[in-house]
This record gives C-alpha cells, structure tokens and sequence, in this order.
C-alpha cells in the first residue's frame, strides 16, 4: 500500500498556534519533508514545529527547491522534487511536507502536490494560521470587517501595483515590503493615509516588530504591511 502525503502549515512562527491536528500528524508520519534553497539551509519551519512535537533528526527529508532565476531549472527542480516524494510514498512510508503559515498561500508544498495529486497519490492539506493574520491579532486590528475587501501583493513588484491596488480595495496587504517602506510611504501620504499602515515584521520569531511605520528602521524578509482604510 502507497503512503500517503500531508501539506501541513505550521503557522507564522509561534509554536502555540500549530494547529493539533499538524502536530498530531507530524509525529505519526514516517518522515517530516522540509523545502530548501539550498545544502545545509535552516527550515525555519522546522524550527518551529520542533518547539511543538520532538522531531529526531533521522527523521528529517530536506527537499531542494532551487530560486534559480531560469525557469526552466526550477521546474526540473520541482519535478525532481515530487518524484522523491513518490518514491517514498511507494515504499508505504507516509510523509508531512510543512510550510510557513498556511499551506495553501504562497507555499512551496503546491509544487508537490498538484503532480501528486494529478498521479493519484492520496495528499491532504493541512491549514495554518498565515503570518499577516497573526500580525493583525498582535496590532489588534481586523484586518477586514463588515462588508470590506482586501487585496494581497505578495513581492511588490512597482509603485503602480500599490495604486491600483489602493483604487479597488478597501484594505491592502503588502507581503516581504520590508524594502519599499519608504516609498510606500510617501505613496500613502500622498493619498492623505499616513497614519493608515501597520508593519508586521518577524511576527513570532526573534526580533518581532508590530508596530506604526517606521521609515528609517531596517526591515527584514519576513515584513508585511496592512494599510487600512480606516485605522
């Protein structure tokens, strides 16, 4: 009998928000599949399902996922990666491939499981709580209510992304922003929305901000930004 696979999302950082049934499903797989860029990488969630579930090093499968700028090493990548998988799954043994916050926004897992999926192999997914949820709970904002919309940019990629954004949306959320807060923020007080943005940044790791805007302080990868219509 084949194995089976489970995305899991383990959250934005805090141990306590893994979902039971991710740790539950964690310690009874054979093996914990973690995505890498490269040899000796640190799975930041690794790090924190092991604040959650004791998860011996020999039971550990890291899974090269190249960032390699040509398109067509990384799905030769990504084909590599399912096929390791499937081999796994042949031999019966059952495999939790874990991602940071949800495992249906932005994860690597889906590189896995659309050609599982698409092979017959049994996967689940597994949500997790996504980290600009968490932030919010932690500013204690919502990050819509009543009959609000939100839009989502997940790298900018250009001021005009955010005006546009801005004209249809009620409420925006920019993802790894933690290089354009400057200009985010002259485009916002342009719009008389200054005091609107709320940065999220490290939310549940080491060097946690949460927090108004700060243009002159140094933001790492993990920053998003709310910008609320109304705060």
């Amino acid at each position: 009998m084949k194995g089976r696979l489970y995305g899991i999302g383990v959250g934005p950082g805090d141990p306590e928000l893994m979902t039971l049934k991710a740790k539950r499903l964690i310690m009874e797989c054979d093996l914990v599949a973690v995505p890498v860029k490269k040899e000796g990488e640190i799975s930041f969630a690794l790090e924190i399902a092991r604040g959650a579930v004791e998860i011996p090093e020999e039971k550990v499968l890291r899974i090269l996922f190249t960032m390699d700028k040509e398109k067509n090493r990384r799905e030769a990548c990504r084909r590599e990666a399912a096929e390791q998988v499937m081999k796994i799954l042949d031999g019966g043994k059952n495999v939790a491939m874990l991602a940071l916050g949800d495992i249906g926004i932005y994860s690597t897992y889906s590189y896995v499981h659309k050609p599982l999926l698409q092979a017959g192999y049994e996967v689940e997914m597994v949500p997790g709580i996504p980290s600009f949820c968490a932030g919010a709970s932690k500013a204690g904002i919502s990050v819509v209510e009543g009959n609000e919309g939100f839009g989502l940019i997940p790298s900018l990629k250009g001021m005009d992304q955010v005006e546009e954004a801005l004209d249809v949306f009620d409420n925006l959320i920019i993802m790894k922003a933690g290089s354009h807060v400057k200009e985010i923020c002259d485009l916002l007080a342009a719009r008389g929305k200054a005091d609107n943005a709320v940065m999220l940044s490290n939310v549940g790791m080491e060097g946690e901000y949460v927090g108004p805007v700060d243009p002159d302080r140094e933001y790492g990868y993990f920053t998003t930004m709310i910008i609320k219509n109304e705060l």
